[in-house]
């Protein structure tokens, strides 16, 4: 058996993997079966299963409907619908044909580890805990599994745990890009950079699609202002991924720093077109009217920045800058030390300067 992973970010600047939801290329129990539907139902899945390896997943789909009408106790077939419904997002059908193939067969572990996967993008954290658990003593010595676990933890909040959980991950296969990838995350939020990025280039040089790691890498670099570098990662992460909203987000806040805000607002605009719920690409398009010193436009796209995510970097900070470029210093006052009690640095660093 080989492993599928749906690698879904999270919604950061930064991005962390959910890896590995397990796939079915056969059926142990239904080989020894001789009556015909039972025959058919494996040439359906087989079928299914090579549509789903080469991307097709809704034909998939259909294959394993006849496949599941032609043996409704075939546990596998439910497994790997759930896997395409995964793949094209719908996630609460995935649910409950991972449910239904551990109806089938209670020790379907791949099942169980499929579910804890859905289950935590539900925000089921306590389902997903479950499942893991339940499934402990099969995968102690999954790199993947721990990988799983620390992700869960990361929602848990309980960050400690999670490092650990990477950790284990590293030690059973030191080559495991996707480990590597969210530990980085983690020393990043930890403000240990070098660490960071060390964990970031390791994960792209042992697996040239982890566009996770590309993109990271790329933002790490643009934060040591070398844009040359950095912007070219960003691009390989595209090259991997096009459309990405994230990373043409990304690619245009680089573009802005490396003060080209013409190109960089072509990107920033194609992000939000894709995504206009995501609070950094509404900062960002403050940061091109602030550089344009136009500042009702910064102040209305910073205040929506604000608005959908108050975490997102120096917002504050920024949304200040565009009340003092509107004249505005009480307004701007109070943004900073809103920011200042929020953690935002930039806004500290104004707030003490100019507002006594």
């Amino acid at each position: 058996m080989t492993r599928q992973s749906p690698n879904r970010p999270l919604r950061y600047s930064l991005f962390a993997i959910h890896y590995s939801l397990f796939f079915i290329h056969c059926s142990f129990f239904l080989l020894a079966c001789s009556n015909s539907n039972n025959e058919e139902a494996v040439v359906f899945f087989q079928r299914a299963n090579r549509l789903y390896q080469t991307g097709e997943y809704r034909q998939a789909i259909r294959f394993y409907n006849e496949s599941i009408e032609k043996n409704p106790d075939f546990a596998d077939a439910y497994n790997n619908r759930g896997l395409a419904y995964y793949r094209i997002g719908d996630p609460q059908r995935a649910l409950t044909d991972y449910d239904q193939a551990i109806e089938k067969d209670p020790e379907f572990w791949q099942a169980y580890f499929n579910r804890a996967e859905v289950r935590s993008d539900l925000n089921d954290l306590n389902g997903s805990s479950a499942d893991l658990v339940k499934i402990q003593s099969v995968y102690q010595d999954s790199s993947y599994y721990f990988v799983r676990l620390g992700n869960l933890q990361i929602k848990q909040e309980n960050t400690s745990a999670a490092q650990a959980s990477y950790e284990k991950a590293l030690t059973l296969n030191p080559k495991n890009a996707e480990a590597l990838t969210n530990r980085g995350v983690l020393y990043f939020n930890q403000k240990q950079y070098e660490l960071a990025k060390a964990d970031f280039r390791a994960a792209t040089q042992l697996d040239p699609k982890q566009h996770f790691a590309f993109n990271n890498l790329g933002l790490l670099l643009g934060r040591e202002q070398k844009y040359a570098e950095a912007l070219p990662l960003i691009d390989r992460a595209l090259a991997l991924q096009p459309g990405q909203p994230y990373y043409l987000n990304n690619k245009g806040y680089l573009l802005l720093q490396a003060n080209q805000p013409d190109e960089a607002l072509k990107f920033i605009q194609q992000s939000l077109k894709l995504d206009d719920q995501n609070g950094w690409a509404h900062r960002n398009l403050g940061l091109y009217y602030l550089a344009k010193q136009q500042a009702n436009q910064a102040i209305t796209a910073l205040k929506e920045a604000e608005r959908l995510d108050p975490s997102v970097e120096n917002v504050y900070g920024f949304l200040g800058q565009a009340y003092q470029l509107a004249n505005d210093p009480a307004q701007a006052c109070q943004a900073w030390k809103t920011g200042k009690s929020a953690g935002d640095d930039l806004a500290r660093q104004l707030a003490d300067r100019f507002c006594r």
